[in-house]
């Protein structure tokens, strides 16, 4: 049974620019992990300044496994010699975590 992780970030509007670069930039940082099913960042519309990182993996393991690798030496703080670090551009973030109960997808 697939698992459902959302990463739901809180952006200040000045942030949002940033943090779409960011993830566009990481094209293939987690589309070559082990258990792997889906990506999607959701930008809010309306009424809220949280952002949605929508990931689907085969199992929980699959997740754990990526979060203690590739997830965790991505999100290292570094810079080229004399730079400072780049500052997160989400102010706060919470982990939501889901099974799939049921899926479906369009007719062929």
């Amino acid at each position: 049974m697939s698992v459902v992780k959302i990463n739901v970030l809180t952006v200040p509007a000045e942030q949002r620019e940033v943090l779409e670069q960011r993830f566009a930039s990481r094209a293939g940082a987690v589309e070559n992990s082990d258990g792997f099913e889906w990506f999607e960042l959701l930008r809010p519309v309306e009424g809220t300044d949280q952002y949605l990182v929508y990931t689907r993996w085969h199992s929980e393991e699959d997740f754990k496994a990526w979060m203690e690798g590739p997830m965790r030496a991505a999100h290292r703080p570094a810079a080229p010699e004399g730079e400072a670090p780049k500052r997160p551009a989400a102010s706060g973030s919470t982990l939501w975590s889901f099974e799939v109960v049921q899926s479906a997808g369009p007719k062929a």
